[in-house]
């Protein structure tokens, strides 16, 4: 294992509502020789207000995020869906301006925690343990901005005592969508219906994936039901057993 300067950044929601997971993943990045520094003046990546249409009210915050991550470091983060957004619409944003370079620089720097371990430091058996049977959702920002299919399958293999089952229609949203849940409330359960009903099916135990943002909309309908399926962010599966 490869000891590297890392710079982790945390999302809005995981600071607020699931800080376990944010010291869950710096456990993870220790245990395998990182040298993990987080930057306390660190707010948004700007993605509410942009996703909103919001543009010249999202600039000022992705440009204190590019002030904020200077340097050579690796940026990791907890979510797929903020490190998308600053990969694919960074650019986007700060099109012929004078900080069209250190933006190009920061998307190549910036990795979600999954492909961070699996493709930049090589590392798919952190030595973990957690004993039952999971599924792994695909989150819409994972998979489709972020190219994440096989990284967090690939770890989540290795995880001692765990079993993995697929479930249909895996890579069908979640019916979160940030704001999409809030302008289109019905569409949105029914969706997270559709996937709660489809982990269940699995006979597992855990739904796993690697954005919050996700598990969170899905983990209210499970508890509006008084299902027996518990949420996890990959970070708190890693980090367990140890």
């Amino acid at each position: 294992m490869t000891a590297l300067n890392v710079q982790i950044f945390i999302p809005c929601f995981v600071d607020q509502l699931y800080p376990d997971t944010a010291f869950n993943m710096i456990k993870v990045l220790e245990r395998t020789g990182c040298r993990v520094t987080y930057n306390n003046s660190q707010t948004c990546c700007g993605q509410p207000a942009f996703n909103a249409g919001f543009w010249d009210e999202a600039k000022p915050v992705c440009s204190k995020f590019i002030n904020d991550f200077r340097g050579g470091d690796y940026i990791v983060a907890p979510s797929a869906s903020c490190v998308g957004f600053v990969r694919n619409y960074y650019g986007k944003l700060f099109e012929n301006s004078s900080l069209h370079h250190e933006v190009a620089d920061i998307g190549k720097r910036i990795f979600e925690f999954s492909e961070f371990l699996v493709q930049v430091l090589k590392v798919e058996n952190i030595g973990a343990i957690l004993n039952g049977k999971a599924t792994y959702h695909d989150s819409c920002a994972g998979l489709r901005e972020c190219k994440i299919k096989k990284e967090p399958r690939q770890l989540l293999s290795h995880v001692k005592g765990l079993e993995l089952a697929e479930m249909n229609d895996v890579e069908t949203c979640c019916g979160f969508g940030g704001t999409f849940a809030v302008k289109f409330e019905a569409i949105s359960i029914a969706m997270g219906e559709q996937k709660v009903e489809n982990a269940l099916a699995t006979g597992a135990e855990y739904l796993i994936s690697t954005d919050h943002s996700c598990l969170m909309h899905l983990e209210g309908y499970i508890n509006h039901k008084g299902y027996n399926l518990k949420t996890l962010h990959l970070a708190d599966v890693l980090a367990s057993g140890y």
